[in-house]
């Protein structure tokens, strides 16, 4: 049997994780879907690819391949950045739409009505800015190195799969240790009852933004190191992360890692058995029988 779809299932799986953490923690602490949270994962990749080209531009010798990899120290010290430009783009997108629709007192659906054309705008934003060719961060080739019989994967694969577990484990360790995070689970508990205890709730609205955009840039940029980088990755990518965040369960940072591997090899072993072309239908139908089977997910509660 050949493993080869493992190994794919799991790279992909663990950036379909780190970007449905930030839509868990979105709907936790706000209480709507956020469309367009796919689109921060592009606007990551590509704010990396700008830095990582005026570094490279400025200091040839921070593209020199790092070891195995096949990118050099401009990628890491941009990916840094992006994760800090790209929490800057959600706090703006909210202080321009969604804070004000929260004042005003606007309903659940006029909020995720919101979040479609945030998504719009951004997406088609991005492509004139950037076009919509594809772009790369590195023309490095790499050879897969043989793990098992039947599966190989690149340094660069299983760099992604090592930063998204420290990541995630990072993150929840955030969630569950801190003061920030006790704030954050008693915003999501009881919004009110957490204001009157004291907890400045504009501040948790400000960290989950700040947090789920970080995450998504992370997961963008190692999505473009070992693909590719185009406008409507984010688009692509959607799907998956609410199928993800739904079947680990609102609010576990564990369960949206865990149910994005899930997702991952649920579409790389479906690719083998029905064909690329229905990828797309299996974070569907997982969605469909996650909502109706079991609605709490793996770890959370059910949606109310």
């Amino acid at each position: 049997m050949m493993l080869q779809p493992l190994m794919d299932g799991l790279v992909n799986g663990a950036i379909i994780g780190l970007g449905a953490i930030g839509v868990t923690l979105t709907y936790s602490i706000l209480r709507f879907a956020n469309f367009a949270h796919g689109e921060l994962l592009s606007w990551g990749a590509y704010l990396a690819l700008t830095v990582s080209a005026a570094l490279g531009a400025l200091l040839p010798g921070l593209g020199t391949p790092i070891g195995p990899f096949s990118f050099g120290w401009s990628v890491p010290i941009a990916l840094l950045a992006s994760m800090a430009l790209t929490a800057g783009l959600a706090l703006a997108v909210d202080w321009l739409l969604f804070g004000r629709l929260r004042q005003s007192g606007a309903a659940q659906i006029i909020l995720v009505m919101a979040s479609f054309g945030a998504a719009l705008a951004l997406r088609n934003l991005l492509e004139f800015i950037y076009t919509s060719s594809p772009a790369y961060f590195t023309n490095e080739l790499q050879i897969a190195m043989k793990i098992l019989p039947g599966l190989r994967a690149t340094p660069d694969q299983l760099l992604v799969l090592g930063l998204a577990l420290v990541t995630v484990v990072l993150t929840h360790l955030l969630l569950t240790r801190s003061p920030a995070g006790r704030a954050m689970r008693a915003v999501s508990e009881n919004p009110a009852l957490a204001s009157l205890a004291g907890i400045d709730t504009r501040a948790v609205i400000r960290l989950v933004w700040i947090l789920g955009a970080a995450l998504a840039a992370v997961g963008g940029i190692l999505s473009g190191v070992i693909v590719q980088i185009r406008p409507t990755m984010g688009l692509d990518l959607l799907l998956p992360l609410f199928a993800a965040a739904i079947l680990g369960g609102i609010g576990s940072v564990p369960g949206a890692m865990i149910a994005g591997l899930t997702v991952g090899l649920a579409e790389s072993f479906a690719v083998g058995l029905v064909g690329a072309e229905w990828r797309a239908a299996v974070s569907f139908v997982i969605l469909v029988a996650v909502l109706i089977l079991r609605p709490q997910g793996i770890f959370g509660k059910a949606m109310a």
